[in-house]
C-alpha cells in the first residue's frame, strides 16, 4: 500500500461550517498600495465603504454566521479612512478584530491606536511578488531576504504588546523550495510570531482547459481579474509542502484540516500546531487536542476558535503538565521536554511557545471542470445581488458575482 504524505483518517477535520465557523471576511476597501501578482482582488481607488454599509455587513455576519473574528482585509485596510474605529465596531461586538495587511500603511503610533481601539492581531502579507510598491530597498528580494522585513513588523508587534502576529506568503513553484527555511525562521521567532501560512498559487491561466461560462455565455479568460497570460504551475496541492517541510523537519506533523466540497482527501486547510522554544522545535500537537480545544471554546463561547492570543501562546510549559494525562500528544512532547532539560537544567528558563502552520489550498479544478472550494470556507465575506439581497459568498472568488452576478462555472475545453 502506497504510504500517504498526509493520511485524512490521522487528523480532525476542523467543525467550521458556513453558518458556524471561526473566521469571517469583512472588506472595507478595495483600493490597495500595492499591485500583487497573485492577488484575487481589482485594485479600486474610489472603493471605501462607509461604516454604515460595513456595519451593515457586520450585522448580516451576526444575523447568519457565528464567528470567533472578524478579518478586516480588502484591498489594503489601513488605507481604509475609519479603520480605527472600524477595529472598535468589531471589538463592541464581541469579536476578534484580525487586520490582514501588507504593512506598508502601518506606523508606531496608528499601532498604538489601533491597539487602544481593540485590535487582537495582524496578518501580513509578504512575498516576492508584490511589485515595485515597498520601494527599491525590497525590490527584488527573494522569499528568505524578506525575512528582514517579517520580523521588522514581527518586533514592531511585540514592542506594543499583546498583539498577535501572523504572516502569509503565496507559495509558487519556483518558490517552493524556501518554504522549509521560512518555516524554521518561523520557529526561530517562534515568541513573537504566532501563526505561518501558505497560501497555494491559483490563477486562470492559457494552457488550463477549462472554458467559463456565465449562464450559457462563454467568457474569455482573460476578462476574469484573476488570469495570467503566462502559463504557470497552478495546481500545487497541501502535501507538496508538508512534504517540502519534511526535508529539513521529518517530524512535521499535521493535526487538523479542512477537505474540499468535491473531495474528501483533498487539505484545503491544512493545520499544525507546534510547541517549542525558540531553539528547538520539542512536539506536534494531535488531532485529539486540536479537536479538545475545538469542542471546549464552543462550549463556552458558542462559536469555534480562531487566533489565539500571544499570552495563551506562552503557556507552552503549562499545557504540558497540565493536559500530559489525558492527551496522547502531549505526552509524548512532555517526554522530549524532559530530555531536553537533562541534557541541560539551565534550559529551565527557556519559556516554552506554541505555533500554527497553517498550508491553505484554493480552488481545485476537477476533471468534469466543476470547483472544489474549501468546505466550511472560513473566508467567507457578504456580498449585496443587483436586488439587494445580501448573500455569503467565497472571498477568494468574489470579483466573479461583482462583475457577471453569479460564480462562473467551468466545463472541459473541448479538442
Amino acid at each position: 500500500m502506497e504510504t500517504k504524505i498526509v493520511d485524512p483518517a490521522d487528523l480532525y477535520r476542523l467543525p467550521w461550517t458556513l453558518p458556524d465557523n471561526g473566521i469571517s471576511w469583512l472588506e472595507p476597501t478595495a483600493r490597495c498600495n500595492l499591485n500583487c501578482y497573485g492577488c484575487y482582488r481589482k485594485n479600486i481607488k474610489h472603493s471605501h465603504k462607509s461604516m454604515e454599509q460595513v456595519k451593515h455587513e457586520l450585522d448580516v455576519f451576526q444575523a447568519l454566521r457565528k464567528t470567533d473574528c472578524i478579518s478586516i482585509a480588502g484591498g489594503e485596510p489601513l488605507l481604509y479612512p475609519h479603520i480605527v474605529e472600524l477595529v472598535a465596531e468589531v471589538k463592541s461586538r464581541g469579536l476578534k478584530p484580525i487586520i490582514n495587511s501588507n504593512g506598508i500603511e502601518l506606523t508606531r503610533e496608528l499601532l498604538h491606536e489601533l491597539k487602544k481601539a481593540g485590535v487582537f492581531g495582524f496578518t501580513f502579507h509578504i512575498d516576492s511578488r508584490q511589485g515595485r510598491g515597498r520601494g527599491p530597498r525590497w525590490e527584488g528580494k527573494n522569499e528568505l531576504e524578506l525575512n528582514e522585513l517579517r520580523l521588522y513588523y514581527a518586533e514592531m508587534l511585540a514592542a506594543e504588546g499583546g498583539i498577535s502576529c501572523s504572516f502569509n506568503s503565496t507559495v509558487y513553484d519556483d518558490t517552493l523550495h524556501y518554504v522549509p527555511e521560512l518555516a524554521a525562521w518561523a520557529q526561530r521567532h517562534i515568541d513573537i510570531v504566532h501563526t505561518m501560512v501558505f497560501i497555494l498559487f491559483r490563477y486562470i491561466t492559457p494552457d488550463l482547459p477549462y472554458d467559463f461560462y456565465t449562464g450559457d455565455k462563454k467568457i474569455v479568460f482573460d476578462e476574469i481579474h484573476y488570469h495570467s497570460d503566462k502559463e504557470e504551475v497552478t495546481n500545487l496541492v497541501a502535501p507538496q509542502i508538508v512534504a517540502e517541510i519534511r526535508k529539513t523537519a521529518p517530524d512535521f506533523k499535521p493535526a487538523a484540516f479542512l477537505n474540499g466540497t468535491h473531495q474528501a482527501d483533498d487539505f484545503k486547510w491544512l493545520l499544525t500546531e507546534r510547541m517549542g522554544t525558540k531553539d528547538k522545535v520539542l512536539g506536534y500537537m494531535d488531532n485529539k487536542f486540536i479537536e479538545m480545544v475545538m469542542a471546549l471554546y464552543h462550549y463556552k463561547n458558542n462559536r469555534y476558535l480562531s487566533y489565539v492570543s500571544p499570552k495563551t501562546l506562552s503557556l507552552g510549559r503549562t499545557t504540558l503538565f497540565s493536559l500530559w494525562a489525558i492527551n496522547k500528544g502531549i505526552r509524548s512532547t512532555l517526554k522530549k521536554y524532559l530530555a531536553y532539560l537533562i541534557a541541560n537544567p539551565l534550559r529551565i528558563f527557556k519559556r516554552v511557545y506554541m505555533q500554527s502552520i497553517m498550508i491553505i489550498q484554493p480552488v481545485d479544478f476537477m476533471p468534469n471542470g466543476d470547483q472544489s472550494m474549501c468546505d466550511g470556507c472560513p473566508d467567507i465575506t457578504v456580498w449585496t445581488d443587483k436586488n439587494g439581497k445580501d448573500q455569503l459568498v467565497w472571498s477568494c472568488r468574489l470579483e466573479e458575482p461583482m462583475q457577471y452576478g453569479e460564480f462562473l462555472h467551468s466545463v472541459p475545453r473541448a479538442n
